[in-house]
């Protein structure tokens, strides 16, 4: 069991608690690459019958087929899912029409009323570094929002007016206050969630060439010189050590700075487009689990 909970994501949760009712709608940004694992499983009991458009952030990195899989999955439980990359803009302008779909009637209501629809109100919610606030900036398109590769950089809440269609409440990330399962906590540092000082930078690296090599080999020993396919884990982070000069006096390779190299590869999606979890239904995600995270 992995525990960490900062203080400030305790006052965060209040927050957005008290903050939902002055919303329509709410984003919730998941990692295309672990959506399971990057999805708070108290939201569901935050947001309650709210409105809600989830959102596969890094689309891009992540494997197209579990991607759609993975929409698939939530399309089960009718929950509107919509992948995109908000570093390139790729299905950002998705976001409005798909708001407007979820909110029809309450629209239509307006109308009949005579009244134009107000701007649509938003509150977007995610764990830490998974673009919320890079997808701030390319909806406004300009830098509005602090953004970071590391966790924790929001840690206020703003409203950011989108071209008078849309007004965005940015939230800091919220995690839970412990990872009953340490896979949960695994998938989360190796895309870079959980600050690298929490866990073992190379327990961390291990665990993510674990998984590769079931799925992904081939995109392994492409990039990398690595030994047979039958090696440990640890003789392919030597061999990524070695071809990468993580050495240390005498010629023995430096694990740590190695698996940061690694983890560096992975995360920016130098190795290739990896999805580290698929749903239940192929067997990835937590063996004898029947849903994930309020999703049946």
């Amino acid at each position: 069991m992995v525990q960490w909970y900062p203080g400030h994501m305790a006052k965060a949760t209040r927050l957005i608690r008290e903050r939902l009712k002055q919303v329509d709608v709410v984003f919730e940004l998941l990692d295309a690459r672990i959506p399971s694992s990057s999805r708070n499983p108290q939201i569901d009991a935050i947001i309650g019958p709210k409105p809600r458009l989830v959102i596969f952030n890094k689309a891009d990195l992540a494997d197209p087929e579990a991607t759609k899989a993975w929409m698939a999955w939530f399309a089960q439980a009718k929950q509107p899912v919509l992948p995109l990359d908000a570093v390139s803009g790729a299905g950002v302008a998705k976001i409005v029409p798909q708001c407007e779909v979820l909110l029809r009637e309450k629209r239509q209501a307006w109308q009949k009323k005579g009244v134009k629809p107000p701007p649509i109100r938003a509150m977007i919610l995610g764990i830490p570094n998974v673009g919320k606030s890079t997808l701030i900036n390319r909806l406004l398109s300009r830098k509005a929002a602090k953004t970071g590769n590391r966790p924790g950089v929001t840690q206020q809440q703003q409203w950011f007016s989108v071209q008078g269609k849309l007004q965005l409440l940015d939230t800091p990330g919220v995690l839970w206050p412990k990872f009953e399962d340490a896979d949960v906590g695994y998938r989360l540092a190796v895309t870079g969630a959980i600050k690298d000082e929490i866990l073992d930078v190379t327990e961390v690296a291990l665990y993510a060439l674990r998984l590769l090599r079931e799925r992904y080999a081939s995109l392994l020993f492409q990039r990398y010189r690595l030994p047979e396919e039958d090696a440990e884990p640890l003789a392919w982070l030597e061999a990524i050590g070695r071809q990468r000069g993580c050495l240390m006096s005498g010629g023995a390779v430096d694990f740590e700075k190695a698996a940061a190299v690694f983890l560096h590869d992975l995360r920016t999606g130098k190795i290739g487009r990896i999805t580290l979890e698929w749903p239940p239904a192929h067997g990835d995600v937590h063996e004898g689990e029947e849903k994930v995270h309020g999703v049946v």
